[in-house]
């Protein structure tokens, strides 16, 4: 999705701004006379009047819950609208994800990269057009990178592997359905040092996500770690939709026929730590964005956090 993951609308920032963003958390509003004096605000707090009036319109934004009929169409043809998605946006819509190195500072490559040193690999799933593989491809130099990705969307995988950045030698990347209980994957179980599940999760139907925590626990290695980062509850994106766009609570279909569900810190703990991770991190990352031209104010909240598989002996 873009640098700053803004649901369909992303924030343009220039790389040399983006190297100077700290990390969320750093950047406060003191004085709300202050509030458009920058793009976006961290951990801004809401008042119980706000956390009404979200709950209020989520209430009423899923009280109709879409039929039976109509959900099945998305949730068995959500290959289909990804892929209408990328024909349409092809690379052009999400961009890079250089703050990974900010938050995620664990996929950024070593400092004292030495020809010995021990092979890294890096999964992806729901790696879309490559904005988080192509980063890393491009700032990590060490020998022994292996990077996979996967994807619901043929059409992405195939504009990932066309792109002038992709490196065949370094980066392997196949089409696969993630909700699947077996994966087909090209890599051994408890071999992979790193998964990223970077506004993925979000996508699939609540009923199957458990299959998929339950294979990143497969895969990793022991003391693996697994980095995430999707929608919380009562994002701005959330807020907005209408109602008949409901498939089940916190579950919607957007106007593309794409599926997004709003998670909670409480469920993604439940979710990984249920399959045997330890979680590390969990943060909700309430951000205050702001459109200065159009004086506008956009609440996001999204959930970030890592969880590691248990060293060997812990298993």
């Amino acid at each position: 999705m873009s640098k700053l993951e803004n649901d369909r609308n992303p924030v343009e920032l220039t790389e040399s701004a983006e190297a100077k963003r700290p990390t969320f958390g750093n950047r406060f509003l003191i004085d709300e006379n202050d509030v458009f004096k920058h793009n976006a605000w961290d951990n801004v707090e809401w008042d119980e009047e706000q956390e009404v009036n979200a709950q209020e319109a989520v209430a009423k934004n899923s009280a109709e819950k879409m039929n039976a009929e109509d959900q099945e169409k998305f949730q068995s043809d959500a290959d289909k609208f990804w892929d209408l998605f990328y024909g349409v946006h092809t690379n052009r819509f999400f961009k890079d994800r250089h703050w990974l190195f900010t938050e995620f500072s664990e996929l950024a490559p070593p400092t004292d990269l030495t020809d010995e040193q021990k092979p890294r690999y890096i999964f992806e799933l729901g790696c879309g057009v490559g904005n988080t593989i192509l980063p890393i491809l491009k700032y990590s130099q060490e020998p022994g990178l292996k990077v996979y990705g996967c994807d619901f969307s043929a059409r992405a995988i195939d504009i990932l592997r066309s792109s002038p950045e992709f490196d065949d030698e370094r980066c392997e990347v196949f089409v696969m359905d993630a909700t699947l209980e077996e994966w087909p994957v090209p890599f051994e179980e408890n071999s992979l040092d790193i998964i990223v599940l970077i506004f993925v999760l979000s996508a699939i139907e609540p009923a199957k996500m458990k299959h998929v925590a339950a294979n990143c626990f497969r895969y990793l290695r022991p003391g693996g770690l697994l980095l995430f980062r999707d929608y919380g509850r009562y994002d701005m994106a959330q807020l907005r939709f209408k109602s008949g766009k409901c498939l089940e609570d916190n579950f919607y279909v957007r106007g593309d026929g794409t599926m997004v569900y709003f998670f909670t810190q409480e469920e993604v703990r439940k979710l990984f730590c249920d399959e045997g991770f330890l979680e590390e991190q969990s943060i909700v990352d309430r951000r205050l964005q702001v459109n200065r031209g159009r004086m506008l104010k956009m609440y996001r909240v999204w959930i970030q956090t890592k969880l590691r598989k248990p060293a060997e002996e812990l298993v």
